[in-house]
């Protein structure tokens, strides 16, 4: 793969020794019990962080916020949306956000699994809890 030269849209070459990319395969991830895996990018030169979250009916994180803004892909499933003291539902496909510093929680409503991503503005995940 030839990289592109040095211009003001794609930035200095990178040297031949350093990697393009990371992969992380799926052996090599650790789930909690909950199935849901942890993924912060600053140990693989990512500027974001993500939860790939798989939660059993009425799972969930209590109350919490980020010093960043959050963004979640609803993949499949039903889950009901806590934030600034708003509730919102949203199913297969939906997309939220909230911005840095708003109080925040989710729970799966089921009756299945949930499959959702959370993506974290963030090359690691910084999270005050305030439940």
């Amino acid at each position: 793969m030839k990289l592109p030269g040095n211009t003001a849209a794609s930035g200095p070459r990178r040297p031949a020794t350093e990697p393009v990319h990371s992969v992380l395969r799926l052996e090599e991830q650790q789930r909690a019990g909950n199935r849901t895996l942890r993924f912060e990018g600053e140990n693989h030169g990512s500027g974001v962080s993500m939860f790939l979250v798989d939660n059993e009916p009425g799972e969930g994180p209590a109350l919490h916020r980020h010093p960043y803004s959050e963004t979640w892909l609803v993949r499949s499933g039903r889950v009901r949306f806590t934030a600034d003291g708003e509730d919102v539902e949203a199913g297969d496909g939906d997309i939220l956000v909230v911005g840095p510093e708003t109080p925040h929680k989710f729970v799966n409503l089921g009756p299945g699994r949930l499959d959702l991503v959370c993506v974290h503005d963030s090359p690691r995940i910084i999270q005050e809890d305030l439940e």
